[in-house]
């Protein structure tokens, strides 16, 4: 599975969904590279800060060459993580084109829905010549026993994009895991954040399969 994760709006939680996905395919026998492609590099601040042995190697590939360059990447890795800048359309582009999976996280906020708009732009461009191509909208930081994640399913249903199923709350554990270089389950595998990541992982490896067999 080749999947990116890719938002043209900072703030979205990309990098800790790339870390913590990557994590749980590691954790499950899979063989993962993680690539992080925003040049402020928090995938590899992340794994720096690890004292531990790494789950996965993580590179840095913060420029436009990504597509060009995925097939060797992924010669040795059942699957490729990609954590997407914000705002750097030409490397974006770049990172559409390479995947069989984008997922795009959206914050529970109107700004969040309203900027998915750019994303989906990229996507259907990279459409045009890579049918295949799966989209799913990934509701992240929901504020745990509100409403709020509810009523941005509901507005995300407008743009034909399917919505996982698992939605990731804020938990102070993801932000204990980035500072230590862990993944959440490390902290804690029974922790509500494992779990919904645990789900989420499900969810985006069932989509890539359906994308293989049609």
């Amino acid at each position: 599975m080749i999947l990116s994760f890719l938002s043209m709006k900072g703030g979205t939680g990309k990098t800790t969904l790339a870390i913590n996905v990557g994590a749980e395919l590691a954790r499950r026998g899979r063989r993962v590279l993680l690539v992080d492609a925003d040049e402020q590099g928090s995938a590899l601040d992340w794994l720096n800060s690890r004292q531990a042995d790494p789950l996965f190697p993580v590179i840095g590939l913060p420029n436009p060459t990504v597509h060009r360059q995925i097939g060797e990447l992924a010669r040795n890795y059942e699957d490729v993580v990609i954590d997407s800048p914000a705002r750097t359309e030409r490397v974006a582009r770049s990172i559409v084109a390479a995947a069989e999976v984008v997922a795009i996280p959206v914050q529970p906020s109107p700004f969040d829905v309203w900027g998915a708009k750019d994303a989906l732009t990229l996507v259907a461009e990279a459409q045009g010549f890579n049918p295949k191509l799966k989209t799913v909208f990934v509701i992240n930081r929901k504020i745990v026993n509100t409403a709020i994640g509810r009523d941005v399913r509901e507005a995300l249903a407008g743009y034909e994009v399917p919505v996982l199923a698992t939605a990731v709350h804020q938990r102070v554990i993801f932000a204990e895991s980035a500072a230590t270089g862990r993944a959440v389950f490390e902290i804690d595998p029974h922790s509500p954040a494992a779990t919904e990541i645990n789900q989420i992982t499900d969810e985006l490896l069932r989509i890539a399969d359906n994308g293989k067999e049609n």
